[in-house]
């Protein structure tokens, strides 16, 4: 069993899962806003053919896997806490092995 957060330690947890989700929604609207000029350079420019699919699907797998590494696999999901515990108690077995 872990012992009890103190109130600091609580602030900085709070404080960076906060600026990682911060981070996401930034991301998004810079994904959104940069996406949506492109679209409008390419219907109203020279080129009129679809272009902008291309980085727009690149960009969004990458805002993807942003969004699953803060909200899915962050400091709040359980499952980086049991990789930390099984990788813990691995290293105690193999310092104690020694």
């Amino acid at each position: 069993m872990t012992p009890p957060l103190t109130p600091d330690e609580i602030d900085r947890i709070a404080r960076k899962r906060a600026g990682a989700k911060l981070g996401w929604y930034l991301h998004a609207l810079v994904y959104l806003v940069v996406n949506a000029a492109m679209v409008i350079a390419s219907v109203y420019g020279l080129r009129q053919r679809p272009w902008t699919l291309y980085p727009a699907l690149g960009w969004g797998l990458g805002l993807a896997l942003h969004g699953i590494a803060v909200f899915v696999l962050g400091a709040g999901s359980n499952l980086r806490e049991r990789m930390f515990q099984r990788e813990r108690e691995r290293l105690l077995r193999q310092q104690q092995g020694r």
